[in-house]
């Protein structure tokens, strides 16, 4: 973004990176919900109100730095409660809570395009508007892309490894367990090295996206 200063840039990005960790908790706990377990319901989670998520340091500094300086966009939020006892069918029903967040973000990627569409249709006659809009549909499929796919890198505590432990025999999941303590310090050393490069994945989805919006 090049003609705006850090703090355009930043209300530019704050939307997208709010809505995407944000949501993408909703939908875990509206999954939760639907499979047997109020929990988050119980203790407001299902709240579009990013406040009740927001971990400031997960949601807020740490993806948009990483979103100014052009990395790939990490971030977390405070985790939704989920009770496992609760589930209807506790296997089955936890792999599909895992999933509806990284599909949530990937429906938002999808939502954010057809804002970027606008945004181009009205630069024309309005770029005050349409300019900012389209830079903001384009930094929503991107972060909501990069995401998706990151959270579903099966590596715990991301949401991949509940959705291959629900697939698998228990043992697997057994052995994932074990390895959550450390799942970060292995995830950041992954994406730092290179040894796991997600972005032609990335992509290849986001240009899938505005593809299908821009035709």
């Amino acid at each position: 973004m090049p003609d705006f200063n850090v703090i355009q840039q930043l209300i530019i990005l704050a939307p997208p990176l709010l809505l995407a960790i944000t949501l993408h908790e909703v939908a875990h706990g509206w999954a939760a919900l639907r499979c047997g377990d109020a929990t988050a319901k119980a203790q407001g989670r299902l709240s579009l109100n990013p406040l009740r998520h927001i971990d400031p340091i997960g949601t807020v500094l740490v993806p948009a730095l990483m979103a100014l300086l052009g990395g790939f966009i990490f971030g977390w939020a405070k985790p939704v409660p989920v009770n496992y006892g609760r589930l209807r069918q506790p296997k089955r029903d936890m792999a599909l809570v895992a999933l509806a967040g990284p599909m949530s973000n990937l429906l938002m990627a999808l939502g954010w395009a057809l804002v970027a569409l606008v945004g181009q249709t009205l630069h024309g006659g309005l770029p005050w508007l349409g300019k900012p809009l389209l830079l903001m549909g384009i930094a929503g499929i991107s972060v909501n892309v990069m995401l998706g796919v990151l959270n579903l890198v099966p590596i715990p505590p991301l949401d991949g490894s509940r959705v291959l432990a629900g697939m698998l025999p228990n043992r697997a999941g057994q052995v994932m367990a074990q390895i959550e303590p450390y799942g970060l310090i292995i995830l950041v050393a992954l994406l730092m090295s290179g040894v796991l490069n997600l972005m032609p994945l990335v992509n290849a989805i986001q240009q899938f996206i505005i593809t299908l919006v821009f035709f």
